[in-house]
């Protein structure tokens, strides 16, 4: 097995990993049952994948339900968000994951490609990295195929890396339960606790610009005005500005809300989608906060330029003075904010069951090559098989039936 260095560690913090991920592993039912299957029918025997992804407790029961089908896993986390503890407790379970939550992006870019000398035959990607350092690499077509997570890796492999990827990616993010479960309800819940416990602002009353009306933004609008919160949204496409108008929420340009709203919050996964002159026009200490998985939906480099001084708050709140006598407040400088925040719980557990669950049989699927159906998969960027969201679809509801 290859084995990454491991972090310096202690005893101490080996045990809070195992600590954390024993009770999220509690609550993870449906992955317990494939737990099961899986080491009984070791689909990934022979099998490395070569992983990025938020590295925290929930992640490291689907890297256990994936070793115990056989798979050798080399990985890293993503910049900001690797929590230390975790990592400890999987390296002393022999799973080869790498990453510190202090490293830098320079770190990041090391740790990517240290997953890709260790010469993978699977991906589990997030936001493509990996897929654009093995093209990169000209070692595309050493690929069996993989997953994408993230609407922002969907994008890529439609975009840059179209015609690129010799391999099947089936993304995550494609599946309407991660659309329902995880982006609508886990991210709404999780975005807006994460506000809560970092700032220690009060939301009823307060003025929110949601910029996004996919998914994730639904979920955000959906759980701020459940708590009070005015809300309003920004979005390009017309037919979902509609449909946010209709849910009854204001929907205007950005320009129009850059000056009325207190909190900023984009959902995206585009990059520049609140740029500098929207922030220019911000009224004073307006609050900056990004969900999206990479860390360039806000333009913080155009932030910069307009910045005449930097107040670190409290390592996760910075306040930036701006020229125009201003100042406004970043979140987590600009990264997704409900994992590298301070205690960052991420979404809930019961969404990634389901979201980990469409990962897991989603390499299964890679592996066999073939659908319920005996359909071929194809190559490139696709969505989940249908019978794979069924499937989850009613293990859900049966242990949502059992346990409430």
């Amino acid at each position: 097995m290859t084995q990454a260095p491991a972090n310096p560690a202690t005893s101490e913090l080996v045990e809070r990993g195992r600590g954390r991920v024993a009770w999220i592993r509690s609550r993870m039912a449906m992955l317990a049952t494939l737990r099961e299957e899986f080491r009984a029918s070791r689909p990934f025997a022979g099998r490395r994948i070569g992983m990025s992804l938020h590295i925290e407790p929930k992640t490291a029961v689907l890297l256990e339900v994936l070793a115990e089908g056989g798979a050798e896993i080399v990985g890293t986390g993503n910049h900001g968000s690797t929590q230390d503890d975790v990592v400890a407790f999987l390296q002393s379970q022999g799973i080869g994951v790498f990453g510190r939550r202090a490293d830098t992006l320079a770190d990041h870019h090391a740790n990517l490609a240290r997953v890709l000398d260790a010469q993978p035959d699977m991906l589990l990607d997030n936001g493509a990295d990996l897929a654009a350092g093995i093209v990169e690499r000209g070692r595309a077509a050493s690929i069996l195929g993989g997953t994408e997570e993230t609407t922002s890796g969907g994008d890529r492999l439609r975009g840059e890396l179209a015609g690129k990827v010799p391999f099947a990616s089936i993304v995550i993010n494609d599946s309407p339960l991660k659309a329902i479960g995880e982006n609508k309800h886990a991210v709404g819940q999780s975005v807006v606790e994460s506000f809560m416990r970092i700032t220690n602002l009060m939301i009823p009353g307060r003025r929110f610009c949601v910029i996004g009306y996919g998914w994730c933004g639904r979920g955000i609008a959906q759980y701020l005005r459940a708590l009070g919160g005015r809300v309003a949204v920004v979005e390009v496409d017309e037919i979902k500005a509609l449909e946010a108008a209709l849910d009854g929420y204001r929907a205007a340009p950005l320009a129009e809300l850059a000056p009325w709203a207190e909190v900023f919050i984009t959902a995206t996964g585009r990059a520049g989608v609140l740029p500098a002159e929207a922030i220019a026009a911000m009224q004073d200490g307006a609050v900056l906060a990004n969900s999206g998985h990479f860390p360039w939906e806000i333009d913080t480099e155009g932030l910069a330029a307009m910045t005449t001084s930097t107040t670190d708050l409290d390592g996760t709140l910075r306040r930036l003075d701006l020229a125009n006598g201003r100042h406004v407040i970043l979140v987590a400088e600009g990264r997704m904010f409900n994992l590298a925040g301070v205690e960052p719980k991420g979404n809930s557990i019961e969404s990634m069951d389901i979201g980990f669950m469409l990962q897991a049989l989603s390499l299964e699927r890679v592996v066999k090559g073939e659908g319920a159906a005996g359909e071929n998969l194809a190559t490139g960027a696709q969505p989940v098989p249908d019978d794979i969201n069924r499937r989850i679809a009613r293990l859900m509801m049966a242990t949502m039936g059992a346990a409430r």
